[in-house]
């Protein structure tokens, strides 16, 4: 395990469990070895939400914006964490290969198929990269949904949806496939709401 990823986990712990604790709903739903995680996006906090309810065990990548690994002291954190950047609204290679080479690792990576963050909890459109990433590695994707309101004192929900293979016709899909996949994913990351309990 990458010992930045360990400390940050053991420092930040204490607090998130007493102010803001989080549950894992469905956390048998949870598989073995690689996975793409997707998740809703509506807060910068996110990525910690998913990363106490799943455990130290996962150590878990994550795609952030570019301009958040710039800044000061806190974008050195997050790449020696093992958090990485992608330019939004073009195709950047260098994040795709960086995280095709976790997928094909064994690792775990998380992102966030909108693309941006929904502070109202509503849900956006899901952007291909998500479907293109599945398909050329093969890993299952795991859709989880995460409340928009986090609470303070109280236990926050993950839920963690089936992992599930999207299928493709032929071994390149076209790009009505990779957008069909992508709004499936969403279709299966809002069916889990309801088990949120809010």
């Amino acid at each position: 395990m990458n010992i930045i990823y360990f400390l940050a986990y053991i420092v930040l712990w204490p607090a998130f469990r007493i102010f803001k604790p989080t549950r894992c709903i469905n956390k048998r739903n949870f598989p073995e070895g690689g996975a793409l995680l997707c998740a809703n996006h509506t807060r910068m906090s996110d990525p910690l939400f998913v990363a106490y309810a799943l455990g130290l065990k996962h150590q878990i990548h994550v795609m952030a914006k570019e301009e958040v690994m710039h800044w000061p002291i806190i974008g050195w954190i997050l790449k020696m964490g093992g958090i990485f950047g992608v330019k939004r609204g073009q195709a950047d290679i260098g994040a795709i290969k960086t995280a095709m080479k976790y997928l094909k690792n064994g690792e775990l990576l998380l992102m966030f198929p909108e693309g941006t963050r929904h502070q109202d909890g509503d849900f956006g459109d899901a952007k291909t990269g998500a479907a293109m990433l599945a398909t050329r590695t093969g890993v299952p994707i795991v859709p989880i949904y995460i409340p928009a309101e986090k609470r303070w004192f109280r236990f926050n929900p993950v839920v963690i949806g089936e992992p599930y293979y999207p299928k493709t016709a032929g071994k390149r899909p076209t790009p009505e496939e990779y957008k069909s996949i992508a709004e499936d994913l969403m279709v299966r990351i809002e069916a889990l709401k309801p088990q949120a309990g809010r």
